[in-house]
């Protein structure tokens, strides 16, 4: 079975490198400490879940590569380098791992040769499905020891999250 994505899956990512910021200078101690809790789970269960990549096949910067591909569409080089927050070269030996595995196409712009179109083959996003399906899976498996009124709560949590990102851009 595949899963539908959802408009959330392929939230465009700001190339841009944003400015430090001191917390306390925009927010109250309890937005910091909730904002504190809210990093450190999301970064613990992206981990956790992260252990499924592995069936993949491929490293997880081929993974993230290919994600934004499939989930945002093909893109240049430079456009998939700045969506993964890399320097372009180090997204040439990514992209050239990828074609090698036969997961993406590359094409030229027929108006300037110089420019490469980036789009994942049937394959790539075959693979990357399954693995999304693996993580949720997983996911799932650990959720469903939640009582319905705790899932309910993550559930609502999620929606919130959501519209947060929405508003982020």
């Amino acid at each position: 079975e595949i899963y539908t994505l959802s408009l959330h899956d392929a939230l465009p990512i700001s190339p841009t490198r944003p400015k430090a910021v001191r917390p306390e200078a925009i927010a109250s101690p309890e937005t910091i400490a909730a904002a504190d809790r809210l990093h450190s789970a999301a970064i613990h269960l992206l981990r956790r879940v992260r252990q499924q990549d592995a069936a993949t096949g491929i490293g997880p910067a081929q993974l993230s590569a290919l994600s934004v591909l499939v989930f945002a569409g093909p893109k240049t080089l430079g456009e998939l380098a700045a969506a993964e927050q890399i320097k372009p070269p180090t997204m040439s030996r990514i992209v050239a791992g990828l074609k090698r595995s036969r997961l993406i196409e590359i094409s030229r712009d027929p108006h300037d040769a110089r420019r490469l179109h980036i789009r994942p083959t049937t394959e790539g996003t075959h693979l990357l499905q399954q693995g999304r399906q693996r993580r949720i899976a997983y996911l799932a498996a650990h959720l469903s020891s939640l009582a319905a009124d705790e899932l309910a709560q993550v559930t609502a949590a999620a929606e919130l999250l959501e519209t947060l990102l929405h508003k982020w851009r």
